[in-house]
């Protein structure tokens, strides 16, 4: 399950380039210096990693309480019907308790990222990823869900980690060359995001039904609650 953490990255870069691509243009990179633009982008792609891999430890912490008490399959459902509603009905999301404490989290890493973007210092990069991680994204989310099935915290941050390092070499390309227009359609590309969010979120109450579709659905395990209720 690791290995396959960076072939999601790698392989859903494409949906990071229409979702962080604007992000990615407007990174203040010192063009005149080789070497500086390296380091700068790498510490904005470290700072991404980090904030990813912060985000799989806590899920992954999180992940064997779920397991041990049998409720990875009602979070899943609930966390497709909150993707879904987010796209379908974005007013009816909105008015969700859970929401309103989500946008404003947002809204603030927005208001910081803005901040940071307009400054130049190459420590800032970091700040610029690690804030970049934090936005709301379906693909991290799917990542999460990976990061949640985990038995520790570091499974969950290395899983992360790994998804976060998987989208490098794609963003990296946006980022140094600036415009990728010619090999992708960016436009086309946000337009299918809700798309994208909407798949995700079904895959999420599928899995959380337990119908028995493997890789896809599967029926749940005896959880160790349900193994101690048989002696």
């Amino acid at each position: 399950m690791i290995i396959t953490a960076f072939l999601f990255g790698l392989l859903g870069s494409f949906h990071c380039v229409g979702m962080c691509g604007p992000i990615a243009f407007m990174l203040p990179i010192d063009r005149t210096s080789r070497v500086k633009s390296i380091v700068q982008t790498s510490l904005y792609h470290f700072g991404r990693i980090f904030s990813y891999a912060t985000m799989g430890a806590i899920f992954g912490l999180l992940g064997k309480g779920f397991y041990f008490f049998g409720l990875q399959q009602q979070l899943s459902i609930a966390v497709g019907v909150l993707m879904i509603l987010s796209i379908v009905l974005p007013k009816v999301f909105q008015k969700i308790p859970i929401a309103k404490p989500i946008i404003k989290f947002t809204n603030s890493v927005k208001n910081n990222l803005g901040a940071s973007l307009k400054k130049k210092e190459t420590p800032t990069f970091f700040t610029i990823g690690f804030l970049n991680g934090l936005l709301p994204c379906g693909l991290v989310y799917m990542a999460i869900f990976g990061a949640l099935t985990s038995s520790t915290f570091y499974e969950g941050a290395l899983y992360m980690a790994l998804f976060g390092l998987g989208t490098v070499p794609l963003m990296s390309t946006v980022v140094l060359i600036g415009n990728v227009t010619s090999v992708i359609n960016r436009r086309r590309i946000q337009q299918l995001i809700p798309i994208v969010v909407v798949v995700i979120g079904l895959f999420f109450v599928m899995r959380g039904l337990g119908l028995g579709i493997p890789f896809v659905s599967p029926k749940p395990m005896l959880t160790l609650v349900d193994a101690a209720g048989c002696h």
